[in-house]
């Protein structure tokens, strides 16, 4: 029989997100400690096997296959540590490994049933939101949790309606909140915002004026283009509101995202006045003129790890090159054993419900095996891995995040100049 998850609490729409701008907000700015408590949880029927399970949805074929690797390194170095410190309820923890594809062909859904087949509990993965979301009904299905590693689309959170979702990668509005807190910071208090009139982008524009407004700023303007015919208009309101900063929001690097750049630069609203969001941050090296975008700014969703964590995933994959999203791939797997102890079970609906609570309210601990020196004396942990704090909350989103901050050069071409936690 299928096993379906009670549901937990999901916010009701994709643009309900002036709430999540209130409490991601609190992470952005310094806090307490938190006081250990009893964490509440919903009782779930054991139905594991005693060997916890888990597997990889990544992709090692097709148009995003160069992010695979890292994935599966993360992977496998947190599941080396979690065996090296005697596994998961006494058992050695399993791992099985299968391809994602990207999303112009079926491989997901047949890598899903493969793994369905070897019995696994768990899935780290998948790296795409569309393909999290054309899997999440057969997850439900068959009972088996989601973490993703780099999933970001907030309408995953929406139609989880099994709780069988989270992610250590904030979800894409939580940009918002970020950048509401950074740009008044930097002396910018009054932004304008920018859209395509998309859903995703328009999904930033309530937490930022939140969090603006908490920090002494506020969203001057909110200009829309639809199409090309409509950017003169846009940026017309932007220069009418007089903004110290522009944030551009688009969900992707193509024409009409390219039109807005050229008129907001034009405008007198490039360098550093205008910030890229993660959906369009790109190389533009080849599709504007040189210096368009020089001095201009971006954040993307992501750690950058530190060498010694690198270390750990060359020892996995001796050739490994990029590692993004390698250190989210970890803490997922670190968050999935966890919480299979916490649950005492290694069944799919019960790491569900315990996702959340090895995150959020406990004592502090950064690795496998400090977590369960803490557990051995205390009910609840809040484990703070390689992405650091991310305090799930009850829909299994971070409520805090690491970010980079990136800046382009005078050929388009953009680099990381640092990372914030918002």
């Amino acid at each position: 029989m299928p096993r379906v998850l009670p549901p937990r609490t999901r916010r009701a729409t994709l643009l309900a997100v002036a709430g999540l701008a209130a409490v991601a907000l609190a992470a952005c700015t310094a806090a307490p400690m938190p006081t250990p408590t009893p964490t509440p949880t919903e009782t779930v029927a054991p139905s594991g096997d005693g060997v916890l399970r888990i597997g990889t949805l990544f992709p090692t074929t097709g148009a995003t296959a160069f992010l695979g690797a890292a994935q599966v390194a993360g992977v496998n170095a947190a599941i080396r540590e979690i065996n090296a410190a005697g596994g998961v309820l006494g058992a050695p923890v399993e791992v099985v490994n299968r391809d994602s594809g990207d999303a112009s062909t079926e491989t997901a859904e047949a890598s899903f049933a493969s793994l369905v087949e070897k019995g696994v509990d768990v899935i780290v993965g998948p790296s795409s939101s569309v393909l999290a979301e054309r899997l999440l009904p057969k997850a439900q299905e068959a009972g088996i949790p989601f973490i993703s590693p780099a999933a970001t689309y907030p309408q995953l959170t929406d139609i989880d309606t099994a709780g069988l979702f989270s992610r250590t990668i904030p979800s894409y509005p939580h940009q918002g909140v970020l950048l509401g807190a950074l740009l008044p910071e930097k002396g910018a208090k009054a932004v304008a915002l920018v859209t395509t009139g998309d859903e995703l982008s328009a999904t930033i524009a309530a937490p930022l004026e939140a969090t603006l407004a908490a920090n002494d700023g506020e969203l001057a303007a909110t200009a829309e283009a639809t199409a090309a015919s409509q950017v003169a208009a846009a940026v017309a309101k932007v220069t009418k509101a007089k903004p110290d900063a522009v944030v551009l929001a688009s969900p992707d690097n193509g024409e009409l995202t390219r039109a807005i750049v050229v008129a907001l630069t034009g405008a007198g609203y490039g360098g550093a006045k205008l910030w890229l969001t993660s959906q369009n941050l790109a190389d533009y090296s080849q599709a504007l003129p040189a210096g368009t975008l020089n001095g201009v700014n971006g954040v993307l969703e992501g750690v950058q790890p530190d060498d010694a964590f690198i270390a750990k995933l060359k020892v996995e994959d001796p050739a490994l090159g990029d590692v993004r999203y390698a250190a989210e791939a970890y803490d997922a797997t670190m968050i999935a054993a966890l919480a299979a102890i916490l649950a005492d079970d290694d069944g799919g609906p019960s790491i569900a419900s315990r996702v959340v609570a090895a995150t959020r309210d406990g004592i502090r601990c950064t690795s496998f095996g400090e977590c369960l020196d803490v557990l051995s004396t205390e009910p609840d942990i809040a484990y703070e891995g390689i992405a650091g704090p991310l305090r799930l909350d009850a829909a299994g989103d971070p409520t805090n995040a690491v970010y980079g901050l990136f800046a382009y050069d005078g050929e388009n071409k953009f680099a990381r100049t640092g990372s914030v936690s918002g």
